[in-house]
């Protein structure tokens, strides 16, 4: 650090002083305590920050690390797994448990739901490292919200069956034009509807639904499941605090899930929000603008 200790004293003088460099200017006369206080405090600063540059260097090749081996993850065992999914989904659908028993037929069922949340989980994990390296990039366009809705119903319908769950979809007869990213906003919902089955209990119903509020169309899905209490709703949405439970069947997650939808709805224009009642169930909504 270089301090200018002159008798120059007018403002551009000083103003001068730290154009060319300078990283602190006494006038002279000078008062010895100030001037050993001020070597002091510049000492002080060039030490703090190679500290930060240290520390910031080791932080970025932690993070590059991290973002690596989320990406390795994700890309050498989604494939696999992804196979055995469609294997596990075919034998349940082939083998009915008059045929092969009630026990094997659970052992098949455990086996296909296990199946099904590693790979969510997996598919989730390759997105949300994508979306926090910048390398999953928005492609905007315009769909029908309505047509995207009763697809991830109905992908979602075997699923909730396996819980004797019904999907029931409460879409409008017409189509919602939207402007957004299709592939964003068909994980988000899935997400949702993942989330309402997990949460529900056997019998009961999940409903989506759409409707249009101003320049924004809002699609909720609504379970009657065991809801969330409200010292755990002040932890979800945030990346700090956000937690995990299990379903209703003791189904695991990761608590991921809802952080890729929020990171999702934001990038696309809109909001994610939730009302929940604990033992009565929980409805989240997410808004994306109207197609204009």
């Amino acid at each position: 650090p270089i301090i200018f200790l002159t008798a120059l004293n007018a403002t551009e003088d000083i103003v001068k002083g730290f154009k060319v460099g300078g990283n602190d200017f006494i006038s002279k006369p000078f008062n010895k305590e100030e001037l050993i206080i001020r070597v002091t405090h510049q000492i002080s600063l060039v030490a703090a920050k190679r500290i930060i540059n240290k520390q910031t260097e080791e932080l970025r090749k932690t993070i590059m690390g991290r973002d690596k081996l989320y990406s390795v993850i994700a890309h050498d065992l989604r494939a696999p797994i992804g196979s055995i999914k469609m294997v596990l989904n075919m034998l349940i659908l082939r083998l009915p448990s008059d045929l092969i028993g009630a026990d094997l037929y659970e052992l098949l069922t455990m086996a296909n739901q296990t199946t099904e949340e590693v790979f969510s989980l997996l598919d989730n994990l390759l997105k949300w490292t994508k979306s926090q390296t910048g390398k999953l990039k928005v492609v905007p366009q315009e769909i029908d919200v309505v047509k995207v809705a009763e697809g991830a119903a109905e992908v979602f319908g075997m699923v909730a069956e396996l819980k004797k769950i019904r999907i029931k979809a409460d879409l409008p007869a017409d189509a919602i034009p939207v402007r957004a990213d299709v592939d964003m906003i068909k994980t988000v919902i899935r997400n949702l509807l993942s989330n309402a089955v997990k949460f529900s209990h056997e019998g009961s119903e999940v409903v989506i639904s759409l409707r249009k509020e101003g320049e924004m169309a809002v699609v909720s899905v609504e379970d009657r499941g065991c809801g969330i209490d409200e010292e755990n709703q002040k932890k979800l949405l945030h990346t700090g605090t956000h937690f995990s439970t299990f379903g209703t069947n003791n189904e695991e997650g990761a608590g991921l899930g809802l952080l890729l939808c929020q990171d999702f709805v934001t990038k696309n224009g809109g909001e994610l929000w939730f009302t929940s009642k604990k033992g009565k169930g929980s409805t989240f909504s997410f808004s994306v603008p109207l197609a204009k």
